[in-house]
């Protein structure tokens, strides 16, 4: 039920002691949720077009702005993020035809540039370089696909930080682009057969591209050199217009796989089917959409791997021969293990498999039977990623990190079975300088977590250290052991960081997300909690030295902390957050998390998701965190609206009691992520600020 709009002044001050804020138009609006009457007086804040939101982000970002420059050491702490930034950075290589291709970013530029050589020592020729598609280098590259033969390439671009892209075609001979233009392309890839290429799109939004709800997602066929609007329709499902539908070719071009989703129904799993070369019609390997996922490793002659968690909440590969479709003809190749199988490809004729043992990688070769013929040998405790190839490849490359650990390109020849390092990286950084530890806590319920804890080698733990404690938990997401540049200068200021692998991710496969999921939420926040607690209790950090840190859903996760536990942190940055919790579902692709958080549609979802919701469980009279709430004007994926309704609940509610500045920070021309390197040295100089100042604490 919609009440009459009743409409104050845009903006009038509320003073405090600390800020002046801009205080945001009321508009009474309620609506009713299964006899529940809920208020949502900001609901003019999501139109993102209307000159009013527009005139509120500009009042907002100049009190954020004024606030931040008033910290005289805002830019010393740029200068040294930027120093320390700046180094080469590259792409591990992968190799088509007589060409190896790879990405490198010089240092500080804003977006990396892709790079090709003839073999291994050929003299590297810029193939594509995003810097110079926009201005304010906030242009993308995101899709770079090559045919099978190599000749010819699809590259997807996205600009301002957006989740919709253009695909063109570049001609791989010339390396000049094609005619070939493709729009409002969202949630693809490019996956090519002969003489074209598979790629997922909606139809041209109406109204905010921004906001409005992506609906009827569609697989369309492209030959090279003709132009979009003869594109053949592959697939769509009008009946259920919020499924995900994807359609990707085996290496050999033998087959093609239709991948369909449907997570807007809260299944957390897909159905998937194949057709041979030459058919029309798809088969099904899987016809039903259930919580079980499925996804094809590679096609061995006319069989299937298929690695699937099916039976097994860690995951596991079997053998799927259409001629013997039934399930219980499914030959195991890999059975489960106690450790989650993180990652699984070939290359080589080989399988390469990764899992994940308390949060870290271990990596294993087998031949395409399942026979166990070694494990890859690793560094250290950290991640590895890469492994991939061809059928006829003799080398893949992988990626290892850790923490105190920059990124390293190895090379592994399948022959031999030895990793030789390929690429070391060139920052300036010692490891030995630095501790890194995991610990086990415990959370309210018992359960114990993971933690990574860094922090330069002889810190004292007084319970005095300036610590940022990050967590995400939710949709099977890992938060691994990896190299950031940028925590260097923040370790060496005698910051501590803490990295928790709450409930919600896949750090313990199935059963560990989906104890942070729907109706478990809670976990995830009591394990964020006690996370904090436990850095408090060993003297890593007090309440007054802590700051909570998380993105997307971590900002939902940071925001609902803040209500829950006001007195944990000093600060708090929740970024990019899901803050709205009855309506995340009505824009965008919001519909694809109800598989993770539930829907107010449901009387039992909305009881749930109402009694956590950071924008609806504010309170009056209480003394918040300092929070510097970051969002962006591009954000197609979590829309800002999200932040904006937040931040001016929080200020409405208690700029008068709290002795902290409650800000939002909207960046213009980024995304749901920062859209180039400047931004993203700029938004993380900022938080560093913002931290220390309301700390009390000085930079050097």
């Amino acid at each position: 039920m919609v009440k009459p709009f009743i409409f104050l002044a845009l903006f009038s001050v509320t003073l405090h002691a600390q800020m002046t804020y801009p205080s945001t138009r009321k508009v009474a609006h309620t609506d009713d949720y299964h006899g529940t009457k809920v208020a949502d007086p900001y609901r003019w804040l999501e139109d993102d077009n209307a000159a009013d939101t527009k005139a509120w982000v500009t009042e907002q970002n100049k009190v954020t702005f004024g606030y931040l420059e008033k910290i005289s050491y805002r830019g010393l702490i740029k200068q040294q993020l930027e120093k320390v930034y700046n180094y080469p950075k590259y792409s591990a290589p992968r190799r088509k035809g007589e060409y190896f291709y790879f990405y490198k970013n010089d240092g500080l530029q804003n977006q990396s540039v892709l790079y090709r050589q003839k073999g291994m020592n050929g003299a590297p020729e810029v193939v594509l370089d995003p810097n110079k598609l926009s201005a304010d280098g906030t242009t993308r590259l995101t899709v770079f696909s090559l045919s099978k033969k190599g000749d010819y390439a699809v590259c997807g671009f996205s600009q301002g930080g957006s989740d919709w892209q253009e695909y063109q075609i570049m001609d791989m001979k010339t390396l000049k682009m094609l005619a070939d233009k493709i729009e409002w392309v969202k949630v693809s890839g490019a996956s090519w057969q002969g003489n074209g290429f598979y790629y997922s799109r909606y139809p041209k939004p109406e109204g905010s591209a921004l906001a409005a709800k992506n609906e009827n997602h569609q697989v369309f066929f492209h030959k090279v050199g003709t132009a979009q609007s003869v594109d053949e329709l592959v697939y769509e499902d009008k009946a259920n217009p919020q499924r995900f539908h994807g359609v990707y070719v085996s290496e050999d071009e033998r087959f093609s796989f239709l991948n369909i989703s449907d997570r807007g129904k809260g299944k957390d799993g897909n159905a998937l089917y194949y057709r041979e070369n030459g058919q029309k019609e798809f088969k099904p390997v899987v016809a039903e959409i259930t919580d079980d996922q499925f996804s094809i490793v590679d096609n061995v002659g006319n069989k299937f791997l298929l690695r699937t968690n099916k039976n097994a909440k860690n995951e596991r590969v079997v053998l799927f021969d259409p001629a013997n479709p039934d399930e219980k003809n499914w030959k195991e190749i890999l059975p489960e293990k106690p450790e989650p199988l993180q990652g699984a490809g070939t290359a080589g004729g080989k399988m390469f498999v990764t899992y994940l043992k308390d949060v870290t990688t271990r990596a294993y070769v087998y031949d395409l039977n399942g026979k166990l013929e070694n494990e890859v040998p690793l560094p250290g405790l950290g991640s590895a990623g890469g492994f991939g190839g061809e059928k006829e490849d003799k080398t893949v490359f992988y990626t290892f990190s850790s923490f105190n650990y920059p990124p390293t390109i190895f090379s592994y020849d399948i022959a031999s079975r030895k990793s030789t390092v390929f690429r070391n990286p060139e920052v300036a950084f010692t490891p030995a300088d630095y501790e890194t530890k995991q610990v086990f806590y415990p959370s309210k319920d018992g359960t114990k977590i993971s933690m990574f804890i860094v922090y330069k080698k002889g810190l004292k733990l007084d319970g005095m250290n300036p610590t940022i404690l990050y967590g995400y938990g939710g949709f099977n997401i890992s938060l691994t052991a990896s190299f950031s540049p940028v925590l260097i200068p923040f370790l060496d200021n005698g910051g501590v960081y803490a990295q928790a692998n709450l409930r919600g991710g896949a750090e313990y496969g199935d059963k560990w997300h989906e104890a942070g999921m729907r109706l478990q939420k809670q976990n995830v926040f009591d394990d964020f909690i006690a996370a904090g607690e436990y850095l408090i209790a060993q003297k890593y950090t007090s309440n007054a030295r802590l700051a909570l840190r998380g993105g997307s859903n971590g900002g939902l996760l940071v925001g609902t902390v803040m209500n829950q536990r006001p007195d944990l942190a000093k600060v708090a940055f929740p970024q990019v957050g899901v803050m709205d919790m009855l309506r995340f579902h009505k824009f965008t692709i919001g519909w694809n998390w109800i598989a993770d958080y539930g829907s107010s549609d449901n009387a039992t979802d909305f009881k749930n998701l109402y009694g956590y919701s950071p924008l609806h469980n504010i309170k009056e009279g209480i003394n918040y965190p300092a929070t510097l709430v970051t969002t962006a004007d591009h954000d197609d994926r979590v829309v800002p609206a999200h932040s904006f309704k937040y931040i001016a609940e929080l200020q409405a509610k208690a700029a008068k009691t709290t002795t902290n500045p409650l800000l939002i920070r909207v960046d213009v021309n980024s995304g749901h992520g920062a859209s180039n390197t400047a931004k993203s040295l700029e938004q993380t100089a900022d938080i560093y600020a913002f931290m220390f100042y309301n700390m009390g604490l000085s930079w050097k």
